[in-house]
């Protein structure tokens, strides 16, 4: 007992460790989520733009933009990433009519964000958003549910092996666990790439695809899952419980690194609370479902070593439960933001969901420790009860899991809510510049400009002073006239304007480069 105290101390010291350098080593982003366009979606031009802008609330990797024109032929497009926007270079000649643009970018949680926006030239015609594919959407799912079910129902049955059972029951369906847990991760890496890329199921077999995959946060995460896997199918033949000992326990350091790496709460601040509180709480499922298939197989065959491990696990797994609970509590504080999310949200609803059938699955476990063990106690044979409440868990286990696979779809409240908070976006594009002018807060009120001026390359444009001037014709304002500040961050500031009516105001921009030469840029925007 001494050996193994001091080993779990050891492994204590190295997991902290870990989660200092985990929480250190990267910044805190949210699920990406597309916050401005310009043009705007739905808009009528009388002529066809240049350039098209996406803005998102935080910089995003840009991985397939496409344009169907009017006509409903695809054409060609180029884009840039500047900052947290993604700019599409439109081809010339567009016929007029209603043009579709579709997006694709990975947000720093390694998601995938898909969505289109359509805007007409002329008149509206009847072009539609292509619709997302719902068959990858449902590999995605089966392949993330594969994932949890190998380090969840398999590592965490190799664990409570070792560490609780110290025997080999329920070996066939926890090495079946662990099959299908390594092909999941290995899926849902080359699912990954197709889903980034726009690509059909067939590019699974191109290198793009997993070259693709490997350049966002789901490729360490599923590292760590793979190497998971492996390590305790290798420790279920060891030669030794001390063997056994080290191995399931680097497993499952494992499995909790594998989920505080990636996804959406991975990369929710603080960053301390949240990689934490899914590592722990990876972890605990683990050892809660792990204990599952063992424990069935021993109630079943009523193996005389029974008592003694369901005493066991019993005195562990109501500190781990406790563990559980706390982590998944702070994990939705973090994520939920208010009570209301739980309703008016899509990952609200899951969660709700999810809640309900947590309760059920606390009630079985409550059964099993305060009726079924005691039980057991009094007559060996009474075990039939036992078994149908464990495998009941079980089924409770992997709904849980098919609904937590889903949030793999829907943005948290927390992303939702910045969306509504970022400033007002717009991008004046002409043959002489580029200006990117930010509008805080963008409703009736005082506002803060910041002008960036690029040239058409986007490289930075210098220019000597900067003039901002607004004007609200439809509401008879005349035109109000302030002098920019260059600020230390390479853009040009104008704050505490007074914008007291709502409307579309006009902006004009004029940046003067010599004593000789001015450059002017004007365009529209709506104050809310």
């Amino acid at each position: 007992m001494r050996r193994v105290a001091s080993l779990a101390a050891s492994l204590a010291a190295s997991l902290a460790a870990l989660l200092v350098v985990l929480c250190l080593a990267t910044s805190a982003h949210a699920h990406a989520v597309l916050i401005a366009a310009e043009p705007a979606d739905g808009s009528v031009l009388t002529e066809a733009p240049k350039t098209v802008v996406l803005r998102f609330n935080e910089t995003v990797a840009p991985t397939a933009v496409s344009l169907l024109d009017a006509a409903g032929k695809p054409r060609d497009v180029a884009i840039r990433a500047v900052d947290q926007s993604v700019m599409v270079t439109l081809p010339a000649g567009l016929p007029q009519g209603t043009q579709v643009i579709s997006y694709r970018v990975v947000s720093q949680d390694g998601h995938p964000v898909a969505g289109s926006l359509l805007f007409s030239i002329g008149v509206v015609t009847g072009s539609a958003a292509p619709s997302r594919d719902s068959t990858l959407d449902a590999l995605i799912w089966l392949a993330r549910l594969g994932l949890y079910l190998g380090l969840f129902a398999g590592v965490g049955g190799v664990f409570f092996a070792a560490w609780i059972g110290q025997g080999p029951a329920g070996e066939r369906l926890i090495m079946w666990s662990l099959a299908i847990g390594l092909v999941g991760a290995i899926a849902s890496l080359g699912l990954q790439g197709i889903d980034l890329l726009n690509l059909p199921l067939s590019g699974m077999l191109t290198w793009a695809a997993w070259a693709s995959a490997a350049g966002t946060s789901l490729f360490p995460a599923m590292l760590l899952a793979i190497a998971a896997t492996l390590i305790a199918a290798i420790a279920w033949r060891s030669p030794s419980f001390g063997a056994a000992f080290v191995r399931t326990a680097i497993a499952m350091i494992c499995v909790g690194l594998s989920f505080a790496v990636s996804g959406h709460a991975a990369t929710a601040a603080p960053q301390w609370l949240t990689r934490t509180a899914l590592f722990i709480h990876g972890v605990g499922l683990a050892f809660w479902m792990g204990s599952l298939s063992p424990l069935a197989v021993l109630a079943w065959q009523r193996k005389e070593s029974l008592l003694r491990v369901l005493q066991r696990f019993s005195t562990i797994a109501v500190p781990v439960v406790a563990l559980i609970a706390l982590s998944g509590l702070a994990l939705a504080v973090v994520q939920l933001e208010s009570f209301r999310a739980l309703i008016d949200t899509g990952y609200g609803n899951i969660l709700l969901v999810k809640l309900v059938l947590v309760l059920l699955l606390l009630g079985l476990a409550a059964l099993n420790r305060l009726v079924f063990t005691p039980a057991i106690v009094r007559e060996f044979h009474r075990t039939r009860a036992l078994q149908r409440s464990i495998a009941l868990e079980f089924v409770l286990m992997i709904a849980i899991l098919g609904l937590v696979a889903l949030w793999r779809f829907t943005p948290p409240p927390r992303a939702l809510a910045m969306s509504t908070d970022v400033p007002l976006a717009v991008h004046i594009h002409t043959d002489a510049a580029m200006f990117q002018v930010l509008i805080a807060p963008g409703k009736v009120g005082q506002n803060d400009f910041v002008l960036q001026l690029m040239n058409g390359d986007a490289s930075p444009f210098v220019a000597k002073e900067a003039t901002l001037t607004l004007s609200l014709p439809d509401r008879g304002v005349e035109p109000m006239e302030r002098s920019a500040a260059l600020g230390p961050d390479g853009y040009w500031h104008v704050k505490k304007v007074p914008l007291q009516v709502p409307g579309r105001w006009h902006m004009q921009i004029d940046a003067l480069v010599t004593d000789f030469k001015k450059v002017t840029l004007e365009d529209d925007f709506e104050v809310r």
